[in-house]
């Protein structure tokens, strides 16, 4: 039993590695290709050869980040045979859909029109280049598209039916999944985010060449456009953040608690604009404070959760004991998670009845069992759990990574704003040497941000990998612990001297690039 856990707890942080360090460059490919495109436009309808030096330059940082996100994002989906081998049994037929649309169409869009772009300048005429160049932005989108909506289905499994004569999952609607409230929610949001983060780095770049008094022109123009990707991209992220608060309210309302750190709730529930969680603080405790420290705004979470502000929000406890309140304050019990565990095994116990009736070819028994598997299998997940608690994720990571992208997401707000005005009304602000300096140290806080958002998703659903279905402990490969831990660390090694070596190549051309004037970037 000690090996399981130590398997599934090496899994997780070995795919949490990968994909952390994964996020570290997929942002920042979709919101480039954006700024690339819309540079491109701007250069064929003007033909001025600023637009195109920019364009260019641009380009070629887009092409170093895109070449680093393909090899971490292979080795990521590889972990789904090796590590889960059993999750991707269980709901293959689901899950790898999405995967195969995105690897088929995306991945084959992306890389025939990246060639194009890199190496068709003199081959094919400007329309067309032009055209190859928004495909490949397209294309980026069409990848995070199948992707998330591979994950959003992780989150609200819809569009599917379990069949006990294979003993797993099957694809019962193909439009239900990619159509989802949690799909549409985080595609959107996480395209947004995606130019809110290359919005500000192309304005950290170009205010480190402010500051150096290299090409000033073309920087100041560059911030102009990364103002407007990033703006619109800031604006849509909060937007759909409320979308997915109220997504997040409906299907996983215990990741809304611990995002919270609250564990009673009630009717017209604040929610915390800052503060610190008390450590002592445990699932089940009513006695002691959840807070060292904290800010309230009243009526906030109620708000968030279903934009009624006098609506009750559950809390940790309050889902553990399956209580809900009316508006009117009256108490609703509902199931509780000691009752769903009970379940969860009786879905078990059916499931087996059902095989051993299947095997004995008795179809009275057979049909007498999946009643009693359809009726508890909603439940099916808890029944690998040995208490409610494990249904509680991980509530300080959970609470401190949503407050720390709450906060940032304020800030970039205010960054766009400032980038937006100095474009236009202001330029003497850009040109300051405290702003340059603010603009590059923002680019390590909208990165902060993104992971931050990564890990509030991810962390908060857990103890699952599929919600309510199944968790973590059941999804893993029957392999050696010491395997992963080996690979573990070998990744770690091989994705940080990736991150090294593309830091230092583009830190690299852009200082080359900084030292050229914009004819010479041009042609190059």
């Amino acid at each position: 039993m000690d090996d399981l856990f130590t398997v599934v707890d090496w899994s997780r942080w070995q795919f949490a590695l990968t994909a952390m360090y994964h996020w570290l460059f997929v942002p920042l490919t979709i919101g480039l290709a954006l700024i690339v495109a819309i540079m491109e436009s701007i250069y064929v309808r003007t033909r001025a050869v600023k637009w195109l030096a920019m364009t260019k330059f641009w380009m070629l940082l887009f092409g170093i980040n895109f070449a680093i996100g393909v090899a971490t994002g292979i080795i990521l989906e590889f972990e789904f045979g090796t590590n889960w081998s059993n999750y991707s049994w269980f709901v293959g037929d689901i899950f790898g859909a999405p995967l195969a649309i995105e690897g088929i169409v995306a991945f084959f869009m992306e890389s025939t029109f990246i060639a194009v772009m890199f190496f068709g300048w003199k081959k094919f005429s400007p329309g067309f280049h032009l055209a190859a160049t928004w495909l490949t932005a397209a294309g980026t989108c069409l990848s995070a598209l199948w992707i998330l909506i591979a994950n959003a289905w992780m989150q609200q499994p819809v569009g599917m039916e379990f069949d006990p004569a294979q003993m797993r999952n099957v694809m019962a609607d193909f439009w239900g999944v990619v159509t989802s409230d949690t799909a549409v929610a985080k595609f959107t949001h996480t395209v947004a985010s995606a130019w809110t983060l290359a919005g500000v780095f192309v304005i950290g770049v170009s205010s480190w060449w402010i500051i150096r008094k290299r090409n000033v022109e073309m920087a100041l123009d560059s911030i102009k456009v990364a103002a407007w990707v990033g703006g619109a991209g800031i604006l849509v992220t909060l937007a759909t953040g409320d979308m997915s608060a109220i997504n997040v309210a409906r299907h996983q309302p215990m990741k809304l608690a611990a995002m919270e750190g609250l564990y009673r709730g009630s009717c017209g529930q604040e929610i915390v604009a800052a503060g610190i969680l008390n450590p002592d603080k445990k699932a089940g405790d009513d006695t002691t404070d959840p807070y060292l420290f904290d800010i309230s705004i009243p009526y906030g979470l109620s708000f968030l959760a279903t934009h009624d502000p006098h609506s009750f929000v559950p809390g940790i406890n309050d889902l553990i004991d399956g209580i809900e309140l009316t508006p009117e304050g009256d108490t609703i019990h509902t199931v509780s998670y000691a009752e769903r565990i009970v379940r969860g095994r009786q879905a078990h116990e059916a499931l087996r009845a059902y095989d051993a009736a299947a095997v004995a070819g008795d179809k009275e028994a057979m049909d007498a069992a999946l009643v009693d598997l359809k009726a508890d299998y909603p439940y099916f997940g808890y029944g690998y759990l040995d208490s409610p608690e494990e249904a509680v994720p991980p509530v300080a990571m959970t609470f401190y990574s949503f407050h720390i992208m709450v906060i940032a997401g304020g800030y970039l707000l205010l960054f766009f704003a400032f980038a937006f005005v100095g474009s236009y009304w202001r330029r003497q602000w850009l040109t300051n040497k405290w702003a340059c300096i603010v603009g590059m140290l923002s680019i390590v806080i909208v990165w902060i941000c993104s992971q931050a958002g990564w890990i509030t998703a991810e962390v908060g659903r857990q103890p699952w990998v599929i919600q309510d279905i199944l968790p973590t402990r059941a999804a893993i490969s029957d392999i050696a612990a010491s395997s992963v831990i080996t690979t573990f660390f070998m990744f770690a090694v091989v994705f940080t001297v990736l991150l090294i070596a593309e830091m230092s190549i583009m830190a690299t051309q852009i200082n080359k690039y900084s030292k050229e004037n914009i004819n010479e970037i041009a042609k190059s």
